[in-house]
């Protein structure tokens, strides 16, 4: 990979269309000389949203043609689904080229979703060593700290001076990791005990003890920890690096600031697309598995649309004798359901970084609860005023104004408690929380509105 600087110019941060295209037609053309050319140049990113992007027919001549051109870097760019399909096209030499290289977390990221016979074939290529060490992480529990570490620390007594750990890093250093940020300063029962800067390390004079310019802050943690909490942990108190230890406090490896943050981008987009409805998704999945992941989401709304027409059909005479209630209740029904939306993206997002806790949650359900009496009111003023013109009848324009006071209401209400709710029950708010938000502000629109209308109309 060249390690010419990446120019960016305006907004363009992803591949261009027209290498894009040229990149194709080399493949078309199996023309290996243009490829090379064409490659060389890309960040791993880049040619991982490539292999991404193109048809899996593509991909494949690409691997065929363009050999030795994949590394480890690439491949650990890689979505999950495209890496597994890339690597039962890789022969064993071309695999065991783009793994040697790797970090020991890179490595566990490549092999823990593959399947047993993919993950032997990855594991077969490494150094009995590295090999090792990725079974070690892969025996933690998954999406947990010990799979996000790397076993590769660099460490040191804390009574060392600057100078005997220069001088000791100097003498491995074709066993230091490729990039590391800190020293972890460890006592004699290899627990460690504080960190120490690069730039500390590398300004003091060499009689200074390292003890003496360890970090104020220090945090470690433990192997078992989920990784969305040491994501949390990074993103609160500014962390670069975390040692990460065992059961009895002791240091087995270490993670990193773009591990970290590669784990709350993650989390941040599953919430995202569980809001959604669909699942852990890609543009590069194919239908059938896009097909599986959404029919869940698609039959539960439609277990919910049939409870609000269960409503519905309970005041069938109401409709008969005013047919202007069928025009305006979808409308009643649309406002509480988008309100809901608002309260429940809010809840669902700070529940995730903690901003949303015991100890302010009826504080913040009452605030939603007046959010939506204020925007009830307002819009029922607008709505009163619409259905009295539309229909030239003074009563309708109250009803639907009543009507949207109260279902905006129960949306704020029931954005913010449900998924409370649900993550004290130990359910993922983001999964479940959106169905229920929905039937509460369908079934309570409808029921709100046709019922003030059967009292006050007919």
């Amino acid at each position: 990979m060249a390690d010419e600087p990446i120019e960016i110019e305006g907004d363009v941060y992803a591949l261009r269309t027209d290498l894009f295209q040229a990149v194709r037609e080399a493949i078309a053309a199996a023309d290996a000389a243009a490829i090379d050319r064409l490659m060389e140049p890309l960040h791993a990113a880049d040619i991982a949203d490539f292999l991404e992007q193109i048809e899996p027919h593509e991909r494949r001549r690409l691997l065929e043609i363009w050999q030795g051109g994949l590394d480890g870097e690439i491949l650990s760019e890689i979505e999950d689904s495209v890496r597994e399909e890339i690597l039962g096209y890789l022969s064993p030499q071309d695999l065991t080229d783009a793994v040697r290289e790797l970090e020991s977390d890179d490595v566990v990221d490549l092999v823990e979703y593959l399947d047993d016979d993919q993950q032997e074939a990855v594991l077969d290529v490494l150094e009995p060593l590295d090999r090792v060490a990725v079974e070690k992480a892969l025996a933690y529990p998954e999406e947990s700290a010990g799979r996000l570490m790397q076993v590769e620390t660099v460490r040191a007594p804390e009574h060392w001076t600057v100078g005997e750990t220069i001088d000791h890093l100097r003498a491995h250093s074709d066993e230091l990791p490729e990039q590391f940020y800190h020293v972890i300063l460890v006592d004699p029962r290899m627990k460690p005990v504080g960190n120490v800067t690069l730039g500390r390390l590398m300004s003091s004079r060499r009689e200074v003890r390292l003890a003496d310019i360890r970090e104020d802050l220090f945090v470690t943690i433990p192997a078992t920890q989920d990784e969305e909490e040491v994501a949390y942990a990074f993103n609160q108190y500014h962390l670069i690096t975390a040692p990460v230890v065992d059961e009895d406090g002791r240091l087995v490896g270490v993670i990193t600031i773009d591990d970290a943050m590669i784990v709350l981008a993650e989390e941040n987009a599953e919430d995202l697309l569980l809001l959604a409805g669909v699942g852990e998704s890609t543009v590069s999945d194919r239908v059938v598995a896009t097909t599986r992941r959404r029919f869940p989401w698609l039959a539960v709304n439609l277990v919910t649309a049939i409870l609000a027409s269960l409503v519905i059909s309970l005041f069938e005479e109401v409709i008969a004798g005013l047919v202007a209630l069928a025009v305006l209740m979808p409308i009643v029904a649309s406002m509480g359901g988008n309100a809901g939306t608002q309260s429940l993206t809010v809840a669902v997002r700070a529940l995730a970084t903690k901003d949303l806790t015991g100890s302010n949650v009826l504080r913040v359900i009452r605030r939603e609860v007046l959010v939506g009496m204020i925007n009830g009111v307002i819009f029922a003023v607008v709505m009163g005023v619409i259905g009295l013109a539309w229909f030239g009848e003074p009563l309708l324009g109250v009803v639907i104004a009543a009507a949207m006071v109260i279902n905006l209401v129960i949306a704020g209400l029931a954005g913010t408690v449900i998924p409370v709710a649900l993550d004290r029950m130990g359910v993922d708010p983001a999964l479940a929380s959106g169905a229920f938000v929905t039937t509460v502000t369908d079934v309570v629109g409808f029921f709100a509105f046709l019922g003030l209308a059967a009292l006050v109309l007919l």
